[in-house]
């Protein structure tokens, strides 16, 4: 037995709470990168306040050009525990340009050199479960076998199945495929972070994640999928041939599945994502000329521990020592 430790998840939030108010103010205005940089400086500010020695394994943005904490960058005062950290400061920035559901700014944080490095590898096949499905797919079955094994694993029928994918043309066959096993399916444009949580959130009503989406939100999705006690499965899947080569430069293995334990080999994690654009999955940024309100889920993987934590914002008190502007 031991005594309650500090759960760091605790002020992850207020850096994604931090990045989601900067960046909400820019929500359906169609400036992609503006939107994301307000939540970029936000949580760098954020992050610096941390008595953490962080250094960034998974910084979102290069693959887009877009603003970013990059991969390497130092965190935190040093002071504290060491930590490998991913970031995406904006899941979903077409969304937030768009005024779409679902944008959400993410933090994952695991015990230094337990976090998987990606390296140049920006895609990769994912196939994401709850826990009642854990150890039950297979990344080289068919759909179909996946899909049965889900539906018996939930206590349900396929044709009850929700099924995240991204709306993208290289998943027509996989789409033909869901459908013609009976699965029902929710196509999204962007945001698979947000895909991979709602296939392993007991409240969602989302059951299962297919497809092909990005690599660093892959191994911020496992923070989350390793304190909710599912299941990732991965494999790298270039979509050009620069990628391809560079990926195998690097060194990884392209025929390699990839598990949640590959990703993150600790289950001392912590995760947090506070919605921006709001949805099905978390509520956005809501302002009323005084404040503001946001809506954030808490991960903690020591303990399983899951908050969801709904925050008022006072603008009178909190601009008179904030160097964020809301």
């Amino acid at each position: 037995m031991e005594a309650p430790q500090r759960n760091l998840a605790m002020d992850l939030v207020r850096v994604t709470e931090a990045a989601a108010l900067a960046s909400a103010r820019w929500l359906g205005k169609g400036a992609k990168n503006e939107g994301d940089g307000a939540a970029v400086d936000a949580m760098r500010l954020s992050f610096n306040t941390l008595d953490i020695d962080g250094r960034i394994v998974i910084g979102e943005g290069e693959k887009d050009e877009a603003p970013m904490l990059y991969n390497g960058e130092r965190i935190g005062t040093g002071r504290g525990a060491a930590v490998d950290v991913a970031v995406d400061p904006v899941e979903g920035t077409n969304l937030l340009a768009y005024g779409r559901p679902n944008a959400i700014a993410v933090v994952g944080l695991a015990p230094a050199g337990t976090m998987f490095n990606p390296g140049p590898s920006y895609y990769m096949k994912k196939l994401v479960v709850p826990a009642a499905a854990k150890g039950m797919v297979d990344m080289n079955a068919p759909v179909a076998h996946n899909l049965e094994v889900t539906a018996k694993a939930l206590g349900k029928k396929v044709e009850d199945l929700v099924v995240f994918v991204l709306d993208k043309p290289r998943h027509k066959d996989l789409i033909t495929q869901i459908r013609a096993a009976g699965a029902r399916i929710q196509l999204h444009t962007d945001g698979d972070v947000a895909g991979a949580l709602m296939a392993v959130d007991p409240s969602s009503n989302v059951d299962m994640m297919f497809g092909t989406g990005g690599t660093p939100e892959g191994v911020l999705a496992a923070c989350a999928i390793k304190a909710l006690g599912g299941e990732i499965l991965a494999q790298f899947d270039p979509q050009s041939e620069d990628e391809r080569k560079n990926v195998l430069d690097f060194g990884l293995d392209l025929t390699q599945i990839l598990t949640t334990d590959t990703l993150v080999c600790d289950d001392n994690v912590f995760f947090a994502a506070t919605g921006i654009s709001g949805g099905t999955f978390l509520g956005g940024v809501s302002y009323s000329g005084t404040g503001a309100t946001t809506h954030s889920l808490v991960l903690r993987g020591k303990t399983g521990t899951i908050r969801r934590i709904t925050s008022t914002h006072q603008w009178d008190k909190l601009m008179r020592f904030s160097s964020i502007k809301y």
